[in-house]
């Protein structure tokens, strides 16, 4: 089932085509993508994109299913627990996927209960903050966050994410302090929050 899930996802992709064999057996039925997150988010968006080609592909409905919280791991958990009939499928980021094994005593075992089917894609992680913050460029940036300990909040998408890491390790390397705040997921952090932001 590995091994036709990734041949399917490469068409969509546009890298391989499908065994036409395997298309008479699999799916006779919708299939649900479980996304780790809130709606509206990156994750979210790109499952909702690759649900769509699926679709075409596979001539059955995908049903997208956010299932957000705990850093991703109540989603992952989901997809753990359903039958492994390829009926349901999980997607994420490497925080979901990887590092809450890490960070977190699970309930379950993200190398031995998850099959990975397809790396599809990466992303940047950026700083950005409002206009009014009293600093332009990333030098700038860290002088203030150094003159200011604590006065800047940042949002991240949760505990434990990627951005929540990569804050921590540039505080560690600049000599900084800024508060962070999770947020359900990128999706409300982003229409609610901007990161690096003064708290006067």
């Amino acid at each position: 089932m590995r091994g036709w899930l990734a041949a399917v996802l490469a068409a969509v992709l546009g890298t391989a085509p499908i065994c036409a064999a395997a298309a008479e057996d699999y799916p006779t039925r919708p299939v649900t993508m479980i996304v780790p997150f809130p709606a509206g988010g990156a994750t979210d968006t790109l499952a909702r994109f690759l649900g769509e080609r699926l679709n075409a592909v596979l001539k059955q409905p995908i049903v997208i299913e956010n299932v957000g919280g705990a850093a991703g791991s109540l989603g992952v958990g989901r997809a753990v627990r359903a039958a492994a009939d390829g009926y349901t499928l999980s997607i994420g980021t490497s925080t979901t996927h990887m590092l809450t094994g890490g960070l977190y005593a699970l309930p379950f075992d993200l190398l031995r209960d998850l099959e990975p089917v397809i790396l599809i894609g990466s992303e940047p992680l950026l700083i950005v903050g409002r206009k009014d913050l009293p600093a332009d460029d990333l030098k700038h940036l860290i002088a203030w966050l150094r003159a200011n300990p604590d006065r800047a909040s940042v949002g991240i998408a949760g505990v434990g994410a990627t951005g929540h890491l990569a804050g921590i390790a540039l505080q560690k390397a600049t000599g900084t302090k800024f508060q962070f705040v999770p947020y359900r997921g990128n999706a409300r952090r982003c229409r609610t929050s901007s990161p690096a932001r003064s708290t006067r």
